[in-house]
Protein backbone atom coordinates (compact mmCIF):
# COMPACT_ATOMS: atom_id res chain seq x y z
CA UNK A 1 0.00 0.00 0.00
CA UNK A 2 1.31 3.59 -0.96
CA UNK A 3 2.02 5.91 2.34
CA UNK A 4 -0.60 8.55 2.89
CA UNK A 5 0.21 11.63 1.94
CA UNK A 6 -1.52 15.02 1.47
CA UNK A 7 -0.84 14.35 -2.39
CA UNK A 8 -3.06 11.33 -1.92
CA UNK A 9 -5.93 13.32 -0.31
CA UNK A 10 -5.87 15.71 -3.77
CA UNK A 11 -5.81 13.04 -5.70
CA UNK A 12 -8.74 11.34 -4.62
CA UNK A 13 -10.53 14.51 -4.43
CA UNK A 14 -9.47 15.59 -8.09
CA UNK A 15 -10.52 12.60 -9.31
CA UNK A 16 -14.33 12.33 -7.72
CA UNK A 17 -14.42 15.85 -8.69
CA UNK A 18 -13.88 14.71 -12.59
CA UNK A 19 -16.03 11.74 -11.97
CA UNK A 20 -18.74 13.97 -10.78
CA UNK A 21 -18.48 16.38 -13.56
CA UNK A 22 -19.11 13.23 -16.24
CA UNK A 23 -22.01 12.41 -13.79
CA UNK A 24 -23.66 15.94 -14.34
CA UNK A 25 -22.70 15.80 -18.00
CA UNK A 26 -24.29 11.90 -18.73
CA UNK A 27 -27.51 13.70 -16.51
CA UNK A 28 -27.66 15.99 -18.83
CA UNK A 29 -27.34 14.28 -21.72
CA UNK A 30 -28.65 10.42 -21.56
CA UNK A 31 -32.72 10.09 -20.99
CA UNK A 32 -32.75 7.24 -19.90
CA UNK A 33 -30.86 8.52 -16.76
CA UNK A 34 -32.87 11.31 -16.85
CA UNK A 35 -36.27 9.32 -16.36
CA UNK A 36 -34.41 7.70 -13.55
CA UNK A 37 -33.20 11.00 -11.83
CA UNK A 38 -30.05 9.40 -10.91
CA UNK A 39 -28.08 11.68 -9.17
CA UNK A 40 -24.26 12.47 -10.87
CA UNK A 41 -23.09 11.04 -7.31
CA UNK A 42 -24.22 7.91 -7.42
CA UNK A 43 -22.96 7.75 -11.23
CA UNK A 44 -19.43 9.25 -9.96
CA UNK A 45 -19.48 6.60 -7.06
CA UNK A 46 -20.15 3.56 -9.41
CA UNK A 47 -17.69 5.04 -12.20
CA UNK A 48 -15.45 5.00 -9.13
CA UNK A 49 -15.87 1.27 -7.81
CA UNK A 50 -16.24 -0.09 -11.11
CA UNK A 51 -13.01 1.95 -12.50
CA UNK A 52 -11.50 1.99 -9.08
CA UNK A 53 -9.34 -0.60 -7.20
CA UNK A 54 -12.55 -2.78 -6.68
CA UNK A 55 -13.14 -3.52 -10.10
CA UNK A 56 -10.97 -3.27 -13.43
CA UNK A 57 -8.11 -0.46 -11.12
CA UNK A 58 -8.16 2.01 -14.44
CA UNK A 59 -8.09 4.76 -11.80
CA UNK A 60 -5.24 5.41 -8.62
CA UNK A 61 -8.13 6.52 -5.91
CA UNK A 62 -6.24 5.32 -3.03
CA UNK A 63 -7.47 2.81 -0.46
CA UNK A 64 -8.31 5.96 2.11
CA UNK A 65 -11.65 6.89 0.45
CA UNK A 66 -13.98 4.73 3.57
CA UNK A 67 -11.94 6.80 5.79
CA UNK A 68 -13.12 10.73 4.22
CA UNK A 69 -16.40 8.93 4.79
CA UNK A 70 -15.99 9.36 8.82
CA UNK A 71 -14.51 13.22 8.41
CA UNK A 72 -17.54 13.73 5.34
CA UNK A 73 -20.09 12.77 7.57
CA UNK A 74 -18.71 15.31 11.02
CA UNK A 75 -19.12 18.43 8.81
CA UNK A 76 -22.62 17.62 7.58
CA UNK A 77 -23.33 16.64 10.93
CA UNK A 78 -21.73 19.69 12.62
CA UNK A 79 -23.19 21.94 9.71
CA UNK A 80 -27.13 20.92 10.81
CA UNK A 81 -27.53 22.59 13.60
CA UNK A 82 -27.18 26.02 11.66
CA UNK A 83 -29.58 25.61 9.02
CA UNK A 84 -32.33 25.17 11.59
CA UNK A 85 -34.94 28.07 11.27
CA UNK A 86 -37.74 29.36 13.35
CA UNK A 87 -41.07 28.89 11.73
CA UNK A 88 -44.69 29.53 12.56
CA UNK A 89 -46.38 26.59 11.08
CA UNK A 90 -49.89 24.87 12.37
CA UNK A 91 -49.21 23.10 15.71
CA UNK A 92 -51.47 20.19 14.50
CA UNK A 93 -49.82 19.72 10.80
CA UNK A 94 -46.50 19.08 12.72
CA UNK A 95 -47.59 16.95 15.72
CA UNK A 96 -49.14 14.72 12.42
CA UNK A 97 -45.99 15.00 10.68
CA UNK A 98 -43.78 14.69 13.69
CA UNK A 99 -46.01 11.12 14.47
CA UNK A 100 -45.73 10.02 10.90
CA UNK A 101 -42.42 10.45 10.33
CA UNK A 102 -40.98 9.54 13.96
CA UNK A 103 -43.38 6.44 13.80
CA UNK A 104 -41.76 5.17 10.57
CA UNK A 105 -38.19 5.78 11.74
CA UNK A 106 -38.59 3.51 14.31
CA UNK A 107 -40.28 1.35 12.40
CA UNK A 108 -37.72 0.52 9.84
CA UNK A 109 -35.18 0.09 13.06
CA UNK A 110 -37.43 -2.41 14.48
CA UNK A 111 -38.35 -4.11 10.91
CA UNK A 112 -34.37 -4.37 10.62
CA UNK A 113 -33.18 -5.71 13.23
CA UNK A 114 -35.82 -8.37 13.82
CA UNK A 115 -35.93 -9.10 10.66
CA UNK A 116 -31.79 -10.45 10.61
CA UNK A 117 -31.66 -11.41 14.14
CA UNK A 118 -35.34 -13.78 14.05
CA UNK A 119 -35.29 -14.77 10.33
CA UNK A 120 -31.61 -14.11 8.16
CA UNK A 121 -29.45 -15.01 11.18
CA UNK A 122 -31.43 -18.45 11.85
CA UNK A 123 -30.46 -19.08 7.80
CA UNK A 124 -27.06 -17.63 7.12
CA UNK A 125 -24.02 -17.01 9.31
CA UNK A 126 -24.26 -13.39 9.46
CA UNK A 127 -22.95 -10.52 11.67
CA UNK A 128 -25.95 -10.10 14.70
CA UNK A 129 -26.48 -6.10 13.31
CA UNK A 130 -26.57 -7.53 9.70
CA UNK A 131 -30.68 -6.40 9.55
CA UNK A 132 -30.00 -2.95 10.92
CA UNK A 133 -28.08 -2.21 7.65
CA UNK A 134 -31.27 -1.49 5.80
CA UNK A 135 -32.53 1.54 8.25
CA UNK A 136 -29.20 2.78 8.31
CA UNK A 137 -28.85 2.79 4.04
CA UNK A 138 -32.32 3.50 4.10
CA UNK A 139 -33.84 6.22 6.24
CA UNK A 140 -30.46 7.68 6.76
CA UNK A 141 -28.67 7.24 3.49
CA UNK A 142 -25.12 7.75 2.88
CA UNK A 143 -24.54 9.59 5.71
CA UNK A 144 -25.94 7.42 8.03
CA UNK A 145 -24.08 4.60 6.55
CA UNK A 146 -21.25 5.81 6.82
CA UNK A 147 -21.38 7.08 10.69
CA UNK A 148 -22.70 3.23 11.34
CA UNK A 149 -20.33 1.71 9.26
CA UNK A 150 -17.41 3.73 10.99
CA UNK A 151 -18.85 3.01 14.42
CA UNK A 152 -18.66 -0.88 13.51
CA UNK A 153 -15.24 -1.08 12.37
CA UNK A 154 -13.80 0.75 15.70
CA UNK A 155 -15.51 -2.69 17.15
CA UNK A 156 -13.64 -4.71 14.33
CA UNK A 157 -17.02 -5.02 12.23
CA UNK A 158 -15.81 -4.15 9.09
CA UNK A 159 -18.13 -5.66 6.87
CA UNK A 160 -21.13 -3.54 7.95
CA UNK A 161 -19.85 -0.68 6.15
CA UNK A 162 -19.77 -2.14 2.79
CA UNK A 163 -23.37 -3.45 3.53
CA UNK A 164 -24.60 -0.47 4.86
CA UNK A 165 -23.53 1.44 1.66
CA UNK A 166 -24.79 -0.66 -0.43
CA UNK A 167 -28.28 -0.70 1.34
CA UNK A 168 -27.93 3.18 1.20
CA UNK A 169 -26.97 3.10 -2.59
CA UNK A 170 -30.16 0.56 -3.60
CA UNK A 171 -32.29 3.22 -1.20
CA UNK A 172 -31.60 6.02 -3.21
CA UNK A 173 -32.24 4.52 -6.46
CA UNK A 174 -35.53 2.86 -5.41
CA UNK A 175 -36.47 6.28 -3.66
CA UNK A 176 -36.63 8.00 -6.87
CA UNK A 177 -37.41 5.38 -9.67
CA UNK A 178 -40.09 3.69 -7.56
CA UNK A 179 -41.01 7.35 -6.06
CA UNK A 180 -41.59 8.12 -9.75
CA UNK A 181 -43.57 5.13 -10.50
CA UNK A 182 -45.84 5.83 -7.30
CA UNK A 183 -46.42 9.33 -8.06
CA UNK A 184 -47.67 8.49 -12.23
CA UNK A 185 -50.41 5.77 -10.50
CA UNK A 186 -51.11 8.41 -7.88
CA UNK A 187 -51.74 11.47 -10.99
CA UNK A 188 -53.79 9.04 -12.62
CA UNK A 189 -55.80 8.08 -9.57
CA UNK A 190 -56.26 11.53 -9.10
CA UNK A 191 -54.39 11.47 -5.44
CA UNK A 192 -52.10 14.54 -6.38
CA UNK A 193 -53.40 18.12 -4.90
CA UNK A 194 -51.14 20.22 -7.29
CA UNK A 195 -49.41 18.19 -10.29
CA UNK A 196 -52.20 18.10 -13.33
CA UNK A 197 -50.57 15.82 -15.66
CA UNK A 198 -47.65 13.90 -15.05
CA UNK A 199 -46.23 14.49 -18.37
CA UNK A 200 -45.98 17.77 -17.51
CA UNK A 201 -42.96 17.31 -15.51
CA UNK A 202 -40.34 20.47 -16.52
CA UNK A 203 -37.22 19.81 -18.21
CA UNK A 204 -34.73 21.27 -15.63
CA UNK A 205 -36.27 18.25 -13.23
CA UNK A 206 -34.53 15.96 -15.57
CA UNK A 207 -31.71 17.51 -16.25
CA UNK A 208 -30.63 18.97 -13.10
CA UNK A 209 -30.16 21.89 -15.03
CA UNK A 210 -32.42 25.39 -14.21
CA UNK A 211 -33.19 28.25 -17.06
CA UNK A 212 -31.80 31.70 -16.21
CA UNK A 213 -35.63 32.74 -15.30
CA UNK A 214 -35.39 29.69 -12.43
CA UNK A 215 -32.19 30.06 -10.94
CA UNK A 216 -32.38 31.07 -7.23
CA UNK A 217 -29.45 33.01 -5.03
CA UNK A 218 -27.52 30.24 -3.13
CA UNK A 219 -27.18 32.50 -0.26
CA UNK A 220 -26.61 36.14 1.46
CA UNK A 221 -23.13 37.63 1.76
CA UNK A 222 -22.84 38.88 5.21
CA UNK A 223 -19.22 39.65 5.50
CA UNK A 224 -17.33 41.81 3.25
CA UNK A 225 -14.76 40.41 0.64
CA UNK A 226 -12.22 42.92 1.73
CA UNK A 227 -11.76 41.53 5.38
CA UNK A 228 -13.06 37.99 4.55
CA UNK A 229 -15.07 36.04 1.98
CA UNK A 230 -18.96 35.61 3.00
CA UNK A 231 -18.54 31.72 1.94
CA UNK A 232 -14.85 31.05 3.80
CA UNK A 233 -16.68 32.37 6.66
CA UNK A 234 -19.60 29.90 6.74
CA UNK A 235 -17.00 27.29 5.51
CA UNK A 236 -14.89 27.61 8.42
CA UNK A 237 -17.71 27.80 10.83
CA UNK A 238 -18.70 24.24 9.68
CA UNK A 239 -14.75 23.18 9.84
CA UNK A 240 -14.30 24.71 13.57
CA UNK A 241 -17.70 22.74 14.60
CA UNK A 242 -16.46 19.68 13.09
CA UNK A 243 -13.02 20.01 14.78
CA UNK A 244 -14.72 20.86 18.01
CA UNK A 245 -16.55 17.10 17.55
CA UNK A 246 -13.66 15.40 17.04
CA UNK A 247 -11.69 17.05 20.14
CA UNK A 248 -14.99 16.12 22.03
CA UNK A 249 -14.90 12.84 21.34
CA UNK A 250 -11.11 12.21 22.08
CA UNK A 251 -11.56 14.01 25.36
CA UNK A 252 -14.61 11.96 26.44
CA UNK A 253 -12.65 8.94 25.71
CA UNK A 254 -9.59 9.98 27.45
CA UNK A 255 -12.42 10.26 30.55
CA UNK A 256 -14.11 7.08 29.64
CA UNK A 257 -11.93 4.38 28.85
CA UNK A 258 -12.73 1.71 26.60
CA UNK A 259 -16.37 4.49 25.63
CA UNK A 260 -15.97 6.67 22.51
CA UNK A 261 -18.97 8.64 21.59
CA UNK A 262 -18.41 8.98 17.22
CA UNK A 263 -17.41 12.27 16.52
CA UNK A 264 -20.50 13.29 14.29
CA UNK A 265 -22.78 13.15 17.26
CA UNK A 266 -20.04 14.93 19.22
CA UNK A 267 -20.06 17.51 15.80
CA UNK A 268 -23.92 17.52 16.54
CA UNK A 269 -24.03 18.30 19.81
CA UNK A 270 -20.90 21.43 19.48
CA UNK A 271 -22.99 22.62 16.49
CA UNK A 272 -26.03 22.83 18.81
CA UNK A 273 -24.26 25.01 21.59
CA UNK A 274 -23.00 27.28 18.93
CA UNK A 275 -26.16 27.49 17.12
CA UNK A 276 -27.39 28.74 21.06
CA UNK A 277 -24.56 31.20 21.71
CA UNK A 278 -25.04 32.36 18.20
CA UNK A 279 -28.39 32.99 18.53
CA UNK A 280 -27.82 35.05 22.09
CA UNK A 281 -25.32 37.30 20.16
CA UNK A 282 -25.21 38.89 17.09
CA UNK A 283 -23.64 36.11 14.99
CA UNK A 284 -26.55 34.54 13.59
CA UNK A 285 -27.12 37.20 11.66
CA UNK A 286 -24.06 36.87 9.59
CA UNK A 287 -24.09 33.47 9.49
CA UNK A 288 -26.55 32.35 6.36
CA UNK A 289 -28.62 29.32 6.50
CA UNK A 290 -29.36 29.16 3.02
CA UNK A 291 -25.22 28.83 2.41
CA UNK A 292 -24.57 26.40 5.10
CA UNK A 293 -26.87 24.36 3.38
CA UNK A 294 -25.07 24.50 -0.05
CA UNK A 295 -21.68 23.79 1.90
CA UNK A 296 -23.53 20.63 3.31
CA UNK A 297 -25.10 19.35 0.13
CA UNK A 298 -21.08 20.03 -1.34
CA UNK A 299 -19.71 17.23 1.43
CA UNK A 300 -22.98 15.08 0.75
CA UNK A 301 -22.35 14.80 -2.55
CA UNK A 302 -18.56 13.97 -2.12
CA UNK A 303 -20.19 11.52 0.74
CA UNK A 304 -21.83 9.34 -1.63
CA UNK A 305 -19.21 9.19 -4.37
CA UNK A 306 -16.54 8.12 -1.73
CA UNK A 307 -18.99 6.30 0.11
CA UNK A 308 -20.08 3.98 -3.23
CA UNK A 309 -16.45 4.08 -4.97
CA UNK A 310 -15.15 2.34 -1.32
CA UNK A 311 -17.86 -0.96 -1.02
CA UNK A 312 -16.47 -3.91 -0.89
CA UNK A 313 -17.54 -5.49 -3.59
CA UNK A 314 -16.41 -9.26 -2.95
CA UNK A 315 -18.68 -8.43 0.81
CA UNK A 316 -21.82 -7.63 -1.42
CA UNK A 317 -21.14 -10.78 -3.41
CA UNK A 318 -20.57 -12.85 -0.42
CA UNK A 319 -24.07 -11.85 1.14
CA UNK A 320 -25.88 -11.47 -1.85
CA UNK A 321 -28.49 -13.70 -1.13
CA UNK A 322 -29.77 -11.97 2.32
CA UNK A 323 -29.15 -8.87 1.56
CA UNK A 324 -31.85 -9.02 -1.18
CA UNK A 325 -34.25 -10.51 0.95
CA UNK A 326 -33.51 -7.54 3.35
CA UNK A 327 -33.52 -4.93 1.34
CA UNK A 328 -36.47 -6.13 -0.89
CA UNK A 329 -38.88 -7.08 2.55
CA UNK A 330 -37.70 -3.64 3.62
CA UNK A 331 -38.97 -1.66 0.74
CA UNK A 332 -42.40 -3.53 0.71
CA UNK A 333 -43.07 -2.85 4.37
CA UNK A 334 -41.74 0.82 4.23
CA UNK A 335 -44.01 1.33 1.27
CA UNK A 336 -46.90 -0.43 3.28
CA UNK A 337 -46.16 2.04 6.16
CA UNK A 338 -45.83 5.28 3.91
CA UNK A 339 -49.24 4.92 1.94
CA UNK A 340 -51.06 2.33 3.03
CA UNK A 341 -50.98 1.98 6.83
CA UNK A 342 -50.71 6.13 8.17
CA UNK A 343 -50.85 7.77 5.00
CA UNK A 344 -54.11 8.30 4.18
CA UNK A 345 -54.75 9.16 7.75
CA UNK A 346 -52.76 12.58 7.65
CA UNK A 347 -54.92 15.44 7.04
CA UNK A 348 -54.88 17.39 3.78
CA UNK A 349 -52.43 16.93 1.24
CA UNK A 350 -52.28 13.75 2.35
CA UNK A 351 -49.99 11.99 -0.74
CA UNK A 352 -47.95 15.05 -1.10
CA UNK A 353 -46.90 14.54 2.75
CA UNK A 354 -46.11 10.49 1.78
CA UNK A 355 -44.26 10.68 -1.17
CA UNK A 356 -42.04 13.21 0.69
CA UNK A 357 -41.71 10.58 3.65
CA UNK A 358 -41.22 7.67 0.78
CA UNK A 359 -38.35 9.72 -0.20
CA UNK A 360 -36.55 10.40 2.67
CA UNK A 361 -37.17 6.58 4.40
CA UNK A 362 -35.99 5.15 1.61
CA UNK A 363 -33.04 7.68 0.41
CA UNK A 364 -32.18 11.14 1.85
CA UNK A 365 -33.86 13.86 2.57
CA UNK A 366 -32.72 15.55 -0.71
CA UNK A 367 -34.66 12.72 -2.40
CA UNK A 368 -37.88 13.80 -0.29
CA UNK A 369 -37.63 17.27 -1.75
CA UNK A 370 -36.85 16.51 -5.38
CA UNK A 371 -39.97 14.10 -5.08
CA UNK A 372 -42.33 16.59 -3.21
CA UNK A 373 -41.01 19.30 -5.66
CA UNK A 374 -42.34 16.89 -8.36
CA UNK A 375 -45.83 16.53 -7.21
CA UNK A 376 -46.10 20.21 -5.49
CA UNK A 377 -43.74 22.58 -7.34
CA UNK A 378 -45.00 25.81 -5.87
CA UNK A 379 -44.65 24.32 -2.22
CA UNK A 380 -48.06 25.09 -1.30
CA UNK A 381 -48.51 21.85 0.81
CA UNK A 382 -46.11 23.72 3.57
CA UNK A 383 -44.84 19.95 3.35
CA UNK A 384 -41.22 21.19 4.68
CA UNK A 385 -42.18 23.80 6.61
CA UNK A 386 -44.02 21.64 9.18
CA UNK A 387 -41.17 18.83 8.57
CA UNK A 388 -38.37 21.59 9.57
CA UNK A 389 -40.32 22.09 12.92
CA UNK A 390 -40.92 18.42 13.35
CA UNK A 391 -36.99 17.78 12.49
CA UNK A 392 -36.03 19.90 15.35
CA UNK A 393 -37.61 16.80 17.64
CA UNK A 394 -36.88 14.04 15.19
CA UNK A 395 -32.91 15.17 14.70
CA UNK A 396 -31.59 13.64 18.55
CA UNK A 397 -33.47 10.48 18.31
CA UNK A 398 -32.01 10.23 15.13
CA UNK A 399 -28.86 10.84 16.16
CA UNK A 400 -29.12 8.55 19.21
CA UNK A 401 -29.90 5.82 17.17
CA UNK A 402 -27.28 6.04 15.10
CA UNK A 403 -24.95 6.61 18.27
CA UNK A 404 -25.80 4.16 20.46
CA UNK A 405 -27.10 1.45 18.34
CA UNK A 406 -24.30 -0.21 17.54
CA UNK A 407 -23.05 -0.48 20.54
CA UNK A 408 -25.82 -2.14 21.93
CA UNK A 409 -25.84 -4.95 18.99
CA UNK A 410 -22.30 -5.35 20.00
CA UNK A 411 -22.81 -5.98 23.55
CA UNK A 412 -25.69 -8.56 22.17
CA UNK A 413 -28.54 -6.38 23.11
CA UNK A 414 -29.70 -6.38 19.53
CA UNK A 415 -32.94 -8.19 20.25
CA UNK A 416 -34.34 -5.83 23.12
CA UNK A 417 -33.30 -2.95 21.48
CA UNK A 418 -35.44 -3.85 18.43
CA UNK A 419 -38.58 -4.75 20.06
CA UNK A 420 -38.19 -1.38 21.93
CA UNK A 421 -37.88 0.59 18.47
CA UNK A 422 -41.38 -1.33 17.44
CA UNK A 423 -42.94 -0.70 20.96
CA UNK A 424 -42.11 3.26 20.33
CA UNK A 425 -43.48 3.06 16.92
CA UNK A 426 -46.75 1.89 18.05
CA UNK A 427 -47.05 3.92 20.97
CA UNK A 428 -46.32 6.96 18.78
CA UNK A 429 -48.91 6.22 16.76
CA UNK A 430 -51.56 5.87 19.30
CA UNK A 431 -50.62 8.92 20.63
CA UNK A 432 -50.80 10.21 17.71
CA UNK A 433 -54.46 8.96 16.64
CA UNK A 434 -55.75 9.31 20.28
CA UNK A 435 -54.74 13.34 19.86
CA UNK A 436 -57.03 13.30 17.00
CA UNK A 437 -53.66 14.48 14.81
CA UNK A 438 -54.69 11.89 12.37
CA UNK A 439 -58.15 11.43 10.98
CA UNK A 440 -59.05 8.02 9.71
CA UNK A 441 -61.16 9.14 6.44
CA UNK A 442 -59.75 8.63 3.56
CA UNK A 443 -59.25 11.59 0.84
Amino acid sequence: MNEFTPWTLFVDIGIVSILLLIGKLMRVKIKLIQKLFIPPSILAGFMGLILGTGGFNLIPLSQNCSTYAGILIALIFGALPLTFQKNKENKLNIGSLWAYSQGGMFFQWAFGGLLGLLVLNQIWELDPAFGITLPAGFCGGHGTAAAIGQTFKKFGHNEIMSLAMTSATIGILSAIVLGLIIIKWANQKGYTSFLPTYKDLPQELRTGLLPIEKREKIGESTCSSISIDSLTFNVIIVVAIALGGYGMSKIITSILSGFELPVFSCAFIVGILIKLIFDKTSVSNYVCPQTIKHISGTFTDFLIAFGIASIKISIVVKYIIPLVILLTTGLIVTFIYVFIIPGKWLKEFWFEKAIFTWGWLTGTMANGIALLRVVDPEMQSYCLDSYAIAYLFIAPVEISLITFAPIIFVNGYGLIFSIICLLLCIAILLIAYFKKWFITKII
